[in-house]
C-alpha cells in the first residue's frame, strides 16, 4: 500500500490563539499537526452541537460564569429559596434589595448599549424562562414554576425602567408577556 504525502496548509493566528496552540501543543503533548487534525475532527464530529447552540448561549454562560458574580444553582433549591422568601416576616426587605441590585444591573446594561431582546437573551441564558419573539417590540417568557414569575417580573420591571425602557408586563398562568412600549 502505497501512502500518500499529506496535504499541506497555510494557516494565520493571531497572537491570542498562537498562544492557546501552543499551550495546548504542550499540554496534550500532540505535534502542531496532530493538534489541528484532531481539533479538526472534534468540530467535524461534534458540529450540530455548535449549531444547537442559539444566541451563544454557551458563550453567555462562561462569560458570566468567568467572572466569578454568576453562580449554578439547582432549581430545586432556586425554587425553595424563593418559597421561603414568601412565607418569611421580612420578605419586604428581600423585595428592596431585589429592587436594588436591579437597578444596578441596569446601569451595568446602560453602559454597554444593551438591547432588550439581548437582556432578555442574557436572562434566559440563567434558565430563568425559555424566551420567543411574538412581534416587533413583543416577547413571551414561559417560566418553569409559577414561583418565579415576581421575581423575573421585578427585574425585567426595574432593568428596563433604569435603562430608560418602557414596558408592559403582563403576566398569565406560567407565563410573562412582555411588550416594548418605548424605544
Amino acid at each position: 500500500m502505497v501512502r500518500k504525502a499529506p496535504e499541506r496548509v497555510t494557516v494565520a493566528l493571531d497572537k491570542d490563539t498562537f498562544e492557546v496552540l501552543k499551550r495546548l501543543k504542550e499540554e496534550l503533548r500532540m505535534s502542531q499537526s496532530e493538534l489541528m487534525r484532531e481539533a479538526i475532527k472534534f468540530y467535524s464530529r461534534h458540529k450540530t452541537l455548535f449549531e444547537s447552540i442559539e444566541d451563544k448561549k454557551l458563550y453567555t454562560h462562561a462569560e458570566m460564569l468567568a467572572t466569578g458574580e454568576h453562580v449554578i444553582l439547582d432549581i430545586d433549591h432556586w425554587l425553595l429559596l424563593l418559597s421561603f422568601i414568601e412565607s418569611h416576616p421580612d420578605r419586604e426587605k428581600f423585595w428592596e434589595l431585589h429592587r436594588v441590585v436591579c437597578r444596578a444591573h441596569a446601569e451595568q446594561f446602560k453602559h454597554r448599549s444593551f438591547s432588550v431582546e439581548y437582556i432578555l437573551k442574557r436572562l434566559e441564558a440563567c434558565n430563568f424562562f425559555k424566551l420567543s419573539r411574538t412581534g416587533r417590540n413583543e416577547f413571551t417568557l414561559v417560566l418553569g414554576s409559577d414561583v418565579l414569575k415576581p421575581f423575573i417580573k421585578t427585574e425585567l420591571e426595574e432593568i428596563f425602567a433604569g435603562m430608560g425602557y418602557r414596558v408592559d408586563v403582563k403576566e398569565d398562568l406560567t407565563k410573562l408577556r412582555l411588550k416594548l412600549l418605548h424605544v
